[in-house]
Formats: structure tokens, sequence, C-alpha cells
């Protein structure tokens, strides 16, 4: 009897202790493209501390040995043995996952307000580092420790603070291990970009960069706070004058006020924003000090507060123009914008905090905000006039757009989509677009295209099922709108003889997410083209992408290099491990990563797993016309709205045949 190779028992569970969990899994505690997350945890600490009001100043160095010190003026973690652990306190936060002193939240706590959430943060910078040592100045003693990959090497040591040097604080130097990223260098741009928003959201702290091998240093100290940030931000981009004067303001709830004791005492947040005719718009927002790249949910609160307030002034002095319906976009198009939220227990989207789920945020700041412009824009309503001027236009322009499209399409020349970021080329051999689930995916597309002759489209949430749409409402749902516009060809049926003259694209790409929804927004697109453009699927215009869902990191054996190897499913990473097996690695000595979509992706690994020609992995889509009626009764019985009942026999029957992940 043959034994098999591949048993699942008892010993098959491996329990990840520690900090393993960090180094088996490292893309879910932070970015894996360079070091700078890692770091920024550290700074953050350091800011902070500063924002409970210990410390003045923040010093980060870049050491010629590859290593990167930071240094703050606060409390000092505290040193003492944790009574529960008997250990100490500062090992415990920088050995153990979930341990920190931000999850205490309101007046009690050591940290009323903190971009911590997770009780991760230093541990991961330690747990992805050759080597971090810890300096502690607190209560009149100086320690000191050491970690060599995440282990503690060099036990706590304290002394006596020496008069003459500083009395609190503390300095981490960690030198990242560059195995765990796709690159060890730091990019000095978005460090100094990071560095100086501290100093704008710190009033009265400096932030200073030491760069040892080139000798230089940069601080970053800045009076007017916000205002001063922007104009520098808004000047730098070259943007026109203001249409009116900048609004700026701040609002923190204090429950003794009527209709803020649904907040938490402090809780609120400081904003400027400002109204231009010409540049691309500066938005940058902030919560508890911690950049939000991706916005969320304060800035939804920001929208909202102004959409309504400049509304609501519209309406008293009836300035808007019959036929005419405000959009929340015909007040946010043209507005830059600083936001720095201070929120009490921020849900942040994953660990690397880009951007704020928590829903309390838009009543928090939309209410704030929109008091305060109601407020400016009756005491100036000369600028408010000025304002609904700019915002009128706006929504004018957004309905001329959208009547121009619908009245050129029928003499065949279509505005193309604002969001669709073309090719060069017009050469449709060659030319070839990508539907892109979801408008972060969208973005590191951009970046990593071949911008010659590939094209791309975001498309945001999931498209209208079509099948049983009629053809002439189609363009009521925007994302169908959009993509027949793109492409250059109008719906057609299966017996029709459409106008193929204007295809701009040989290839149509469909590009989603390597997980259920991605496979359903993928039907959805499949089930438009089958239905609305048959002839694109019978001339082999039509083509699925397949991202990797898996990426190994194998480390170098015998003559060959450490590898990046990607798996497009879970056989394939079977398949992968069992290969480095027989060519001599241990079992568990390589990493994997899951990516969770195409957001998480850099545009290398993008353009490099997906986009490139020579590596990707394309489906093309063709249908067979000896199936083809069978084919329509599929698509009927899956899509069609009456279908249910069949539907769920026939899921009932196949439903075990999937491989899906999820």
């Amino acid at each position: 009897m043959a034994i098999k190779k591949d048993q699942y028992s008892e010993s098959s569970i491996k329990v990840l202790k520690g900090l393993e969990p960090v180094k088996q899994r490292p893309g879910m505690y932070t970015r894996t493209d360079n070091p700078l997350h890692i770091i920024q945890e550290v700074i953050d600490n350091a800011s902070d501390e500063a924002l409970g009001g210990y410390g003045q100043e923040i010093i980060l160095t870049l050491h010629t040995d590859g290593s990167v010190s930071v240094e703050d003026f606060g409390r000092g973690i505290p040193v003492g043995m944790h009574q529960d652990e008997k250990k100490p306190v500062v090992e415990i936060v920088f050995t153990q996952l979930h341990a920190g002193g931000k999850f205490e939240k309101g007046t009690a706590g050591a940290y009323a307000f903190s971009g911590g959430l997770h009780g991760v943060g230093v541990s991961v910078t330690n747990a992805l580092s050759k080597r971090l040592e810890v300096q502690v100045w607190r209560d009149k003693q100086y320690s000191t420790l050491a970690f060599e990959h995440g282990f503690l090497v060099d036990k706590i040591k304290t002394q006596a603070i020496r008069s003459g040097t500083k009395t609190s604080g503390t300095v981490v130097r960690t030198w990242p291990d560059a195995s765990y990223f796709d690159s060890a260098h730091i990019p000095l741009a978005d460090l100094q970009r990071l560095l100086r928003s501290k100093a704008v959201l710190l009033p009265g702290v400096k932030v200073t960069l030491v760069q040892e091998k080139s000798g230089d240093t940069q601080s970053w100290f800045y009076e007017h706070g916000l205002k001063g940030y922007l104009d520098e931000a808004m000047t730098h981009l070259g943007h026109s004058e203001l249409c009116i004067p900048a609004f700026d303001g701040e609002h923190f709830a204090d429950p003794e006020r009527p209709g803020e004791d649904n907040f938490a005492i402090g809780e609120g947040a400081a904003w400027i924003v400002a109204w231009t005719e010409e540049g691309v718009p500066v938005r940058e927002s902030y919560v508890n000090l911690i950049p939000t790249t991706a916005g969320g949910t304060h800035e939804s609160g920001l929208r909202e507060g102004l959409y309504n307030s400049v509304k609501s002034f519209i309406e008293l002095h009836a300035l808007l123009p019959k036929g005419v319906k405000l959009m929340p976009e015909d007040v946010f198009a043209r507005a830059s914008f600083v936001l720095s939220a201070k929120v009490l227990d921020p849900q942040f989207q994953g660990q690397i905090k880009e951007r704020l789920n928590s829903r309390d945020a838009v009543r928090l700041v939309s209410g704030f905000i929109k008091s305060g412009l109601d407020l400016w824009l009756n005491q100036h309503v000369d600028y408010g006039k000025k304002l609904a001027d700019l915002v009128i236009k706006q929504a004018q322009a957004r309905t001329r757009a959208g009547q121009k499209i619908e009245k050129r399409k029928s003499s065949g020349i279509a505005v193309l989509p604002g969001k669709l970021t073309d090719c060069e080329s017009e050469d449709i051999r060659i030319n070839e677009i990508f539907l892109v689930e979801g408008d972060s995916a969208g973005g590191s597309a951009k970046m990593g295209r071949n911008k010659e002759y590939q094209a791309i489209l975001p498309l945001r949430g999931k498209v209208l099922n079509t099948w049983e749409a009629e053809r002439d409402r189609l363009f009521a749902n925007n994302e169908v709108h959009d993509i027949a516009v793109a492409i250059g060809v109008d719906p057609h049926g299966m017996n029709d003889e459409p106008d193929l003259s204007n295809l701009r694209y040989g290839k149509i790409c469909i590009l989603s997410d390597a997980d259920v929804d991605g496979s359903h927004i993928q039907v959805l697109l499949l089930t438009l083209f089958f239905k609305h453009f048959p002839k694109l699927i019978d001339r082999s215009h039509i083509y699925v992408s397949r991202p990797p869902l898996f990426r190994v990191d194998a480390p170098a054996r015998g003559k060959k290099p450490a590898q990046k190897i990607y798996a497009l499913d879970l056989a394939e990473l079977k398949t992968i491990e069992d290969k480095l097996v027989k060519e001599g690695l241990k079992a568990g000595s390589w990493q994997i990563s899951r990516f969770k979509g195409l957001g998480e992706m850099s545009p290398e690994q993008l353009w490099e797993t997906t986009l490139n020609p020579d590596t990707r992995r394309l489906l093309p889509i063709l249908t067979r016309p000896i199936a083809l009626e069978q084919t329509i009764k599929t698509m009927d019985m899956l899509m069609g709205k009456s279908e249910s009942s069949a539907r769920r026999v026939w899921l009932e029957e196949r439903g075990n045949e999937v491989e899906a992940d999820i």
C-alpha cells in the first residue's frame, strides 16, 4: 500500500509564537516595498509623546552603516518589571505583539490620542531588523538593551544619569533586514515629506533629519501650522490665486456643550481649505498625526460638511440658477485642504493605517466643519457669493460634459472618460486597455504600466448585471458608459454588424483581485461583453488577467541567488514549495506573502506579474459557435433575475467543484 506524502494530522498544525507571525507574513503587518513604514512606527511613537505635550524635538539620523535612529525627548519607555509578565516593560514592547500603552483610551490612559491601535508597531520594527538598540532616559536612570532578529541579545542595563546629559526620552536605532523588503533603500523624498508633516501637525515641535553620509541637516518648524504648510505646497505646484481667503479653523469636543455629548472630550479636527480655479489640488489628511494617504471617513466628513454648508448658503441667498443641481463633487473639485483629526479610538484599514474606517468620524468632522463654515460664510457674505459662483460653474460644466457625451456619440465622436489614463500609441495591434478593480489598484497600474501602449481605466465598485438590461438603458450606469466610450465601440447584438473602425485597443483586459469578489467582477464584465459587445469576443479582443495570489521569497541556495517567485493559487504554491525542497532548501526556510488585493502590490510588482507581456498571464476569452446555444442557456440561468430556483439547484449540484480563495 502506497503511503501518502501529503498527510494532514495533528502534527501539521503550527503555532507561531513571539514575533514569528511577523517574520512569516510581513506583508500583513507592514509595507514590504521598502523599510520606511517600520521606521515610521518609531517616529509615530515619538510624535505621540510630543502630541501629549512631552518633548519639543524629534531627531532622525540616517547613519553611514545603513541604520536609522529616532530620538525623542519624551517621558521615556518604562523600564521597570511588568507585574504580570515578570519582564522589563521596554523588552515586552519590542518583543510581544499586542503589547503597548495605547489600548487604554480616555483621560485615564497614558495616550489619550494616538495612532496606536493594534499594539504591534515597534515590535514589527524589531522583528524585521537585523539589530535594534534602545536607549532610555527616565526617572534619573539611563537604560540600554539590544535585539538581533527580534531576539534579546543584550539584557537591560541601568545606571544613574550623569549630570549635563539629557534627562528624559528615548533613542531607537534599527538596522532593517533587507531580506524582508523589495528594496533596502528608504525613499528620501517620502521620509522628508513624513517628517515635515509631523512638524506641521505638532505646533512648537522641531523635527530634524540628519544624513551622516552627506553631512546634510534639515529641520522643520512651522509657526503657522496647517496654513503655512498648505501655502507652501500650493506655491510649489504653481497654483493660481485663491478665489477667496482660505477657510481655516479647529473644533474639539466638550461634552458639556450642547450636541457634543456623544463625543469624547478633545475629539475633533483642525483644518484649512482653499479654493482655486487652476492647479492640481493639494489634499492631505491625518488622524492623530498618522498620515492617511488613502483618506477615509474623516475626509468623507470634510466633504459632507463643506457641501452641506455651501448648499445651505446658496439656498439661503437664492443663488442657484434654474435647472442646475449641486453635487458634493462640485464643492470639492477645486478644493485643496489639510485635515488633522483627533479620534479617541481610531479604527484603521490594515496595520499600515492608510485609511480611517471609524464610522463616527464622518459625523464628528462633518458637524464641526459645517458649523464653522456656516458662521464664516455668513460673516463674509461677499466671499460666500464668490465661492457659490465657483461651485455653480463647476456644476454647470459637469452638466454640459454629460450632455456632450450623449450628443457627440451619435456622430461617432466621444469625449473620453476623465479617469481613463490613455496610452501614447494609436496602433490597435499593440494597444491594450486594462479594466482595473478599484482606484488604489488603478493608481499602481498607472505607475507600473508601459505608457506607450498600455491604458488604464479604474472601475469603482461592481458594474451592473447587464444580462437583462435594455441596450438604450446601458449608459445609465457610469462604469458601463465609460467602458463603451473608452474602447470606442457601441453596444450591439450577436447578429449585428457593428462599426469596429473606432476600436481603440487590440486587447481589452479585465484585471481584478484574485479572490471571490474579483471573480464576481470578472463575471459581470464578461456578461457585459458577451451580451452587448459579442463581436469583440468573436474577434479575440477580450482577455482576463490573472494576477498572483502569493509571493514566495526563497533564500539563496548553492549557485542560485535569492528569488521572488509568484504563485497563481494554492495548487501552484504547493508546486513551488515542492520544487524548493527538491533543490535542497529546508521546509519553512522561505517566506510566503499573500496579496490581499491588487492595491497591495507595488507598481513594480504589478508590472512584473500582471502587465509585462513577457511574464504576465492573460487568459483569452473565446466562444465556440457549436456551443453558443448552450452557453446562452447557461448564462441565462446564472445571470437571469427570474432564474433563482434553477440557479440554486445548479449550485447544490455543482458547488463542490469550485476552487475559490475565500
